[in-house]
């Protein structure tokens, strides 16, 4: 072949590569380093210093964020990599900007023990809810932690906690619906009018056959139900490679994972999932899985497919409006679908977001989203010392207070 075939086509890679990013700046805000953390802290400072970094920090990466009426951030440090870590809830003060992110365990240390009773403390929590409405933290606990093959009896729940008090409200055990063995209990999502929230069973301690699944939990009754098992909407995607900063996430041991992100339209109608190892979203009318009679053939003949994301995708969130944010971890940034137009489109993007995780609205109508290298904190490729913690802020167009 031709050298100057080469040449021309290098050239129409960058003169392409420069029209999709004119094409992103010219209409999309601007995506800002919020806050950066070098690690994190569960002590108090002292003499006007930073607190000393958690020992352990390198392993207790933020992955989850959420915000209440009042704009108190709530973060969650899964003890995936480790154990140690005194909390895997918390408050983070978001007044320090630098240094390591200041964490108040939630509802208490004691309430996070990993020897406590596993029926009632919060063991390894990823996904996590904020409830403005009722003044509620669902909180979703995998059960199991670093080095456990199995989650203990009853640990796998939703405890319901108090956002004031840290009070439990209620626990809804969910050993019946999952698996204690190869179940990922990712995310979670709440209906705050209907009081049912839905969680994202990715499967992927049960990979490369994913167990899969949708969870459906009733406050009022404490029942929950599983549904669409192993469906091919909520699973990895043959063939799809997840993809980070142009490079394959471990290669020779492939991430699997499954329905991740879900989230509601506002009015609570419908619900939308993104699969991790996957590059499609979906979505399907709520009351089908609020119908405790509909089988899962039924609901599945409601699943609409929106279309290709565009990459890999993490967390996702809605704003007060309807449109549907996605992190998008293969581009660094966030992919906007418009329910109206059903249009989905690179929002922003920026080389130095390293996986983005968890999208979530401010009271203020601003979206923030956590980015803390997680896919290289599980591989075990982050040096002590050098793990860095960003909250990245992105402003949006359709901005609404929240907090009427």
């Amino acid at each position: 072949m031709p050298k100057h075939f080469f040449r021309l086509s290098a050239m129409a890679m960058v003169a392409l590569l420069s029209f999709e990013n004119a094409a992103i700046a010219a209409d999309s805000p601007t995506l800002e380093r919020w806050r950066s953390y070098t690690g994190v802290s569960w002590e108090s400072p002292k003499g006007g210093k930073d607190p000393v970094v958690f020992s352990g920090s390198v392993n207790a990466p933020i992955a989850g964020i959420h915000f209440d009426k009042q704009g108190t951030a709530f973060v969650s440090t899964p003890r995936l990599v480790s154990a140690a870590a005194p909390a895997t809830l918390s408050i983070l003060d978001t007044r320090a900007t630098s240094g390591p992110a200041r964490l108040a365990a939630f509802p208490s240390r004691e309430g996070n023990a990993v020897n406590a009773a596993p029926e009632q403390s919060l063991r390894n929590v990823l996904g996590f809810y904020v409830d403005r409405e009722n003044g509620w933290l669902w909180a979703l606990d995998m059960g199991f932690v670093a080095g456990e093959a199995e989650a203990p009896a009853g640990s796998q729940k939703v405890l319901v906690l108090d956002l004031k008090s840290g009070r439990t409200i209620k626990r809804i055990g969910l050993d019946g619906v999952a698996d204690r063995k190869g179940s990922f209990l990712n995310d979670i999502v709440v209906d705050e009018r209907r009081r049912v929230a839905y969680i994202s069973d990715s499967g992927s301690r049960s990979a490369p056959n994913n167990k899969v699944g949708l969870i459906v939990v009733d406050f009022a009754t404490g029942n929950a139900r599983r549904v669409l098992d192993r469906h091919a909407s909520l699973q990895v995607e043959a063939g799809v490679k997840v993809v980070a900063h142009g490079a394959d996430v471990w290669p020779g041991n492939p991430l699997l994972i499954g329905i991740n992100g879900i989230a509601l339209s506002p009015d609570g109608r419908t619900l939308y999932w993104t699969v991790t190892t996957g590059t499609h979203a979906h979505a399907v009318p709520t009351e089908m899985l609020r119908n405790a009679a509909a089988t899962d053939e039924q609901i599945a003949a409601k699943i609409q497919d929106l279309g290709s994301v565009g990459g890999n995708t993490d967390g996702i969130v809605t704003d007060a409006v309807g449109n549907l944010y996605i992190t998008d971890v293969t581009h660094n940034g966030i992919v906007k679908f418009d329910p109206k137009s059903r249009v989905m489109s690179l929002l922003a993007a920026d080389e130095g977001i390293r996986w983005p995780d968890t999208p979530a609205i401010q009271p203020g109508g601003e979206l923030i989203f956590t980015s803390s290298s997680l896919n290289d904190h599980f591989a075990g490729s982050v040096k002590r010392g050098e793990e860095r913690y960003d909250l990245w802020r992105l402003p949006l167009s359709e901005r609404r207070k929240l907090t009427d």
